[in-house]
């Protein structure tokens, strides 16, 4: 099958292909006793930067579930430690930067590198893409990239780790706006050196993630954060998916001014009513509760069912997950889904 006709490609076109694409965010990983096998000895910033171990925890996924696309195995700051950011990810904890970005002379210290040293960094990644999509392209299966959004990436940045509000982020955007439109900014064209190369080495579609946009108010994400995850991907070859958790209360404003050929739709709000806030131009992508993952099949069923059905109030539908898999997800549930969504 030709690529141009990949059902996942399709849908973000706004087609409706025959069966409804499926794929699930962070299926490549923690869920797989075959990934956990890999991973041993290896730390997981090493492992993304490992070509042939990167590539390999890309496909395995693809292989075992029959999903519609492959996600580029990687860690949204990858392309902070191509920067030259120091930053190690804990296990348990998660990303945690030696030298937080706390006032405007830490700006001026991190923005003085170039963002085209993530793109001359990067080789490792287009190794591993192009490794990728040299076996994707056999089945016409394409691979999406990936890259965290700038608000995302700033909110690890500023807090030095991991937070559950992220208050010295959104303090920074009120207290000194211009040091923080220089950071956001700056993270920008990172995101976008990043994604630019694995679009160089082959992908075919690419998702922009900003797990924490759901901590803003609307009018914040449209003034501190929504320029700069547009000017991420804006005018990028390929089409360009927007995800974030909680961004229901403005989430007309995830399409990007329209840059966005869809946008993920979290757990927490129907797929009809996402519809009808994103318009007759925009696909839907989502959003089974990974809650429900665990549950008996029957209950797990008709919830798969009812996204289907809700999912068909939009242009198109990409079957998805509402965030990313829970590490302790039975892998032979999410084949099951793949088959029950191909089925229909």
């Amino acid at each position: 099958m030709a690529l141009s006709h990949a059902p996942l490609l399709r849908a973000l076109r706004g087609d409706r292909p025959e069966t409804t694409p499926v794929w699930f965010m962070r299926q490549a990983g923690r869920s797989l006793p075959e990934y956990r096998e890999l991973r041993v000895g290896t730390r997981m910033l090493d492992a993304c930067l490992t070509p042939d171990l990167a590539a390999e925890i890309t496909l395995q996924p693809v292989r075992r579930h029959g999903v519609d696309a492959g996600i580029f195995f990687s860690d949204i700051v990858v392309p902070l430690r191509l920067a030259g950011v120091e930053v190690e990810i804990e296990p348990g904890r998660g990303p945690v930067f030696a030298d937080p970005v706390r006032d405007a002379s830490d700006v001026a210290r991190v923005v003085a590198t170039d963002p085209a040293e993530v793109a001359a960094a990067a080789g490792p990644v287009r190794e591993a893409v192009a490794a990728v999509v040299a076996e994707l392209d056999a089945t016409g299966t394409p691979l999406i990239g990936f890259a965290g959004a700038p608000f995302t990436l700033a909110a690890y940045l500023v807090e030095g780790g991991p937070s559950k509000e992220h208050l010295r982020a959104r303090a920074m955007m009120q207290a000194d706006p211009e040091s923080w439109h220089r950071l956001a900014g700056w993270l920008s064209r990172v995101s976008r050196a990043f994604l630019e190369a694995q679009i160089g080495a082959g992908a075919a579609a690419v998702q922009l993630f900003d797990s924490w946009a759901g901590s803003l108010a609307p009018d914040v994400f449209r003034a501190f954060v929504a320029p700069h995850s547009k000017a991420a991907v804006a005018d990028l070859p390929v089409p360009v998916i927007h995800f974030g958790v909680g961004t229901g209360p403005f989430l007309a404003d995830m399409r990007l001014d329209g840059v966005a050929a869809a946008v993920g739709v979290d757990w927490r709000l129907p797929l009809d009513e996402a519809a009808a806030l994103l318009g007759p131009e925009t696909t839907v992508q989502g959003n089974i509760d990974p809650a429900l993952l665990g549950a008996p099949w029957p209950v797990l069923e008709a919830h798969v069912r009812d996204v289907l059905r809700r999912g068909g109030a939009a242009r198109a539908h990409v079957l998805n997950l509402g965030h990313g898999v829970p590490p302790e997800t039975d892998p032979a549930v999410l084949t099951r889904i793949v088959e029950l969504a191909h089925g229909l």
